[in-house]
């Protein structure tokens, strides 16, 4: 095949690789933050000038053609390289001027870290602060966050990482549920009791089946996979569930049962680009993030 990615523009195949991975307008139109039409576009500008067809369109999406799936591993190749090119760039600005993108969970951008974003305004006004706040993992290799705090060590290379500790979780309820309900005395009354759980994320039953207690899908009579979500179920009165010891203590409402029961504990992790960690504003967010977060443990 005589034709190649050389001369096409570089946002059409950065559409094409994400519809590649995605398998639909509509799911790369959402990765890319652009609209479903323009990726429409992209496509055909990138065939019309290819001169091939790249997909077979299917009812339920877009598949690869057998053409599309030779070029996919170049268009990858070209994404990498350009990623690379970005962030080496982006590393090399010595201004403390400027943004710095930061992502975390729903529950973490909620509870953790707005008293630890507050204090780093406060002693670098002249950085901003982008919270990304999601429960999916943020592609920093992919620029979408400059620095990431995650509850587990990232296994890409070339991203830097800092363990910071482990934060404590503990079962607690609403008092109005426990006032209705009773309280529980040993674990095993856990289970006499409505409980709160996830719903696909069978995160909780594992853990709690390792211990030996015999937990399943239907011993939590409310689920809810949204950790922002399932925190005001608990508060609502739904039932037992679990949460940060910081964050039951600070709730008036919230009292946190068989308190010397050791639950779990959630780790905490800094991570970032190794380019991107030479800007002296992403250093400088880096090291009051990681003390502001080390305090709360």
């Amino acid at each position: 095949m005589d034709k190649s990615l050389t001369h096409a523009d570089w946002s059409l195949i950065q559409s094409f690789l994400a519809v590649a991975e995605t398998g639909s307008l509509s799911a790369a139109a959402r990765q890319l933050d652009r609209s479903q039409p323009t990726l429409g576009r992209h496509i055909h500008a990138l065939e019309e000038e290819l001169g091939v067809s790249l997909f077979d369109r299917h009812a339920r999406g877009l598949k690869l053609s057998e053409v599309g799936a030779e070029l996919l591993p170049m268009a990858k190749q070209m994404h990498g390289a350009m990623t690379a090119f970005s962030l080496t760039a982006a590393g090399q600005a010595q201004q403390l001027e400027g943004s710095v993108r930061i992502t975390a969970s729903v529950f973490a951008s909620h509870h953790l870290l707005p008293p630890i974003l507050a204090q780093i305004r406060a002693q670098e006004p002249a950085i901003q602060l982008e919270l990304v706040a999601t429960d999916t993992i943020e592609n920093l290799l992919y620029r979408e966050a400059d620095i990431a705090v995650r509850g587990n060590r990232p296994e890409q290379m070339d991203l830097i990482s800092r363990y910071l500790g482990d934060i404590e979780l503990c079962f607690c309820a609403a008092r109005s549920y426990l006032d209705r309900a009773g309280r529980p005395e040993k674990p095993e009354d856990l289970f006499t009791h409505d409980l709160v759980g996830f719903d696909a994320n069978e995160q909780i039953i594992t853990r709690m089946r390792a211990r030996g207690w015999p937990a399943s899908k239907d011993s939590f009579a409310t689920r809810c996979d949204l950790q922002s979500a399932y925190w005001q179920l608990v508060r609502a009165g739904c039932g037992i569930g679990f949460t940060q010891v910081q964050v039951a203590q600070a709730d008036p409402d919230i009292e946190i049962v068989l308190p010397d029961l050791e639950v779990l504990a959630l780790p905490i992790w800094l991570a970032a680009p190794q380019a991107m960690r030479q800007t002296p504003r992403n250093r400088r967010v880096w090291d009051l993030l990681a003390a502001g977060l080390k305090a709360s443990l």
